[in-house]
């Protein structure tokens, strides 16, 4: 991996990792619903001007459809379950917690997709479990209800992203594929069509929002164009220059930052019990993503 490649996974991560700092500001004041949309509106406007920017065709050639539903399904709900999550818990434990996608990915590929495992893949998962429970059992929280609940919303959104993996095969790689800018594009654009409808109705019958908080509308901002569009230009230039396997090296390193956001911003304590489970996670997340030793040869034969 090349310097510039290098820094730019680093800055992905940071990236990836200040979100939850975002959600973490603004859903308690703006409520999880409209933080969530305001996030995914933003993230397609983003997206809109980039794409504007670079001359590219806006065409989802015959899925429009499966594009938007992925949308949904991949940004619309986990990033809903995210801004919930931020309610309850500290930045640190979302961002962690984000880590577990891989494994979430391979239990529903396993359930539902055909998808095979092996015993380092099964380690990888049942330690994944055992560090959840280490951190839900681990530190200060007012009250046990919330981190359950919180933890409960943090893991329905990495499902939904374990699925969607499966369906962006499904519906879109496997019938002439898409360009990724355009199903990035794409997945905001259905995010924002689904959540439409629950933001006009808190709008409608909410409670009342304090929308004159600027440091509020700053984390939105952040977590729209920095965190979703921006991030995701960073993410598929990634893909196309060290290819995807590296690439998902990411995972790793985003709770550290995560965590680092979060003690250095809103001043969230990290204890030991929390480093602990933190590196379990991310020991298992290594088991389930690292390839198998003949998939590296191979690897490492076609690029000589």
């Amino acid at each position: 991996m090349k310097v510039p490649d290098f820094i730019r996974l680093l800055t992905l991560a940071a990236i990836w990792g200040a979100s939850f700092l975002f959600m973490r500001i603004a859903a308690p004041e703006f409520g999880a619903i409209n933080t969530a949309f305001l996030r995914v509106l933003f993230g397609c406007s983003g997206l809109a001007i980039i794409l504007l920017m670079m001359r590219k065709k806006i065409a989802f050639n015959g899925k429009t459809r499966q594009a938007l539903l992925l949308g949904a399904i991949n940004s619309g709900l986990p990033f809903l379950m995210y801004c919930l999550a931020a309610r309850w818990l500290p930045a640190g434990y979302s961002a962690i917690l984000n880590a577990t996608t891989p494994l979430m990915g391979a239990v529903i590929g396993f359930s539902f997709f055909g998808a095979t495992l092996n015993v380092k893949k099964w380690a990888g998962v049942f330690l994944g479990l055992a560090g959840i429970v280490l951190i839900t059992s681990t530190g200060e929280m007012h009250s046990t209800a919330d981190l359950v609940w919180g933890v409960i919303a943090c893991l329905i959104a990495t499902a939904c992203y374990g699925v969607a993996g499966f369906l962006a095969k499904k519906w879109i790689s496997d019938k002439g594929g898409l360009e990724p800018t355009i199903v990035a594009f794409g997945s905001q654009l259905g995010a924002t069509l689904f959540l439409l409808p629950f933001f006009g109705y808190t709008l409608a019958f909410g409670p009342a929002v304090n929308w004159a908080q600027p440091e509020v509308w700053g984390s939105v901002l952040g977590v729209g164009l920095l965190c979703t569009a921006v991030a995701y230009i960073l993410y598929f230039r990634l893909i196309s220059d060290i290819g995807p396997l590296k690439t998902l090296s990411v995972t790793f390193l985003i709770p550290p930052f995560g965590v680092f956001w979060s003690y250095l911003v809103l001043g969230e304590e990290i204890n030991s019990g929390f480093i602990f489970g933190g590196v379990i996670i991310c020991i298992a997340v290594w088991l389930a993503v690292s390839p198998d030793k003949k998939r590296v040869e191979i690897i490492s034969v076609a690029d000589k």
